[in-house]
């Protein structure tokens, strides 16, 4: 796999980050021999710099403390493996019968998990997912975590000014860290990039990270604009949740939302998703397959966070960044209506 710099920072990944939400229990509750499992395939299938995302959100901290754990029972060598903790969300304890912070997503958590965004927040955020990862493994990349979140909570404008600013004083610790040199690389990550937008013009970014955006079902030509941008300056992309929560593999959640086909809007989604599966199946090709090569046409786009709660589903997706499409594909979906004929990266 050929490696890409992110930024100007040193730090070079290979086209796939692995995403470890499932190690938080996302939809399901996996046993800690599979999620052990999936970790050693990641481990087996990338040779060197393998990049792990995790979150303090991923099931109040579950993600980080079984990343590190499987880490340490297979005797990973702690230079091989980037770890990217977005930070924002404290472990709490969990004084109702389910998490607060995303209701009916997780499954059998011991913790809550609070939104905390502020100087001070972020410091005790990215100490907390240390001592969770147990101190061995240690983040070289960081982000704010859901800043699209914390300023939807906002009632007025001056509410998201003063969010904002919380905001920006997060981004004013993680600068710090990565003065200290304990981090390597500042970023963010965000299901609505135009908060990403607004934060990049005020921060010194060497990553984002955008999810339910650039997919090959929905790319929207003034985001493609700002990514044209971001490229241009030098700070590397990485797509995230392009399945749109698995719904583009024949998953039940859009958007980690249970959708069914109830409403006119619900109803055009599962249209686009029965038209996109013939085309796949008239050209051979896994959906999965025909999701990952879209997100990585744009350039500036350095990798794809792909996760899986199956071990035996590793493979696949490293196998998904590597596969190549024919040019009659992605030209069928366009004469289909299921791309933009005005998307501009299909040459890459």
């Amino acid at each position: 796999m050929k490696l890409k710099e992110i930024g100007n920072t040193g730090v070079k990944i290979p086209p796939i980050i692995f995403g470890t939400s499932a190690l938080g229990n996302l939809y399901s509750a996996i046993s800690d021999s599979t999620k052990i499992s999936i970790v050693d395939q990641c481990t087996k299938l990338v040779k060197q710099n393998i990049v792990f995302d995790s979150a303090g959100k991923y099931g109040a901290g579950l993600a980080l403390e079984m990343l590190g754990k499987c880490l340490h029972k297979l005797n990973v060598e702690p230079k091989s493996i980037i770890i990217s903790n977005k930070l924002g969300w404290l472990r709490k304890p969990l004084t109702t019968p389910e998490p607060t912070f995303e209701p009916g997503v997780w499954r059998d958590l011991q913790f809550d998990a609070e939104q905390q965004i502020s100087y001070n927040g972020i410091i005790e955020c990215w100490e907390q997912g240390n001592k969770l990862l147990g101190n061995i493994y240690k983040p070289q990349l960081v982000s704010v975590h859901d800043p699209d979140e914390y300023i939807s909570q906002a009632e007025t404008n001056e509410d998201k000014e003063k969010l904002f600013l919380h905001i920006l004083d997060a981004y004013k610790a993680l600068n710090d860290l990565k003065k200290q040199g304990q981090v390597r690389a500042i970023g963010v990550g965000a299901k609505d990039w135009k908060i990403i937008q607004k934060i990049s013009e005020h921060v010194d970014l060497d990553w984002i990270m955008i999810a339910n955006s650039m997919t090959i079902m929905r790319h929207p030509s003034e985001l493609l604009e700002f990514m044209s941008k971001i490229h241009n300056k030098n700070i590397a992309i990485i797509n995230s949740a392009v399945f749109h929560a698995g719904f583009l593999t024949g998953g039940n959640y859009f958007d980690y939302k249970l959708i069914k086909p109830d409403s006119f809007g619900n109803k055009a989604i599962f249209l686009w998703r029965e038209k996109f599966f013939s085309i796949c199946k008239k050209f051979n090709i896994l959906p999965a397959v025909a999701c990952v090569q879209f997100a990585l046409t744009p350039p500036g786009v350095v990798g794809i966070s792909l996760n899986t709660s199956n071990p035996g589903h590793v493979k696949k997706n490293v196998d998904s960044v590597l596969t190549k499409i024919p040019k009659e594909f992605f030209t069928e979906m366009v004469l289909s209506d299921l791309i933009s004929k005005e998307y501009p990266f299909l040459g890459n």
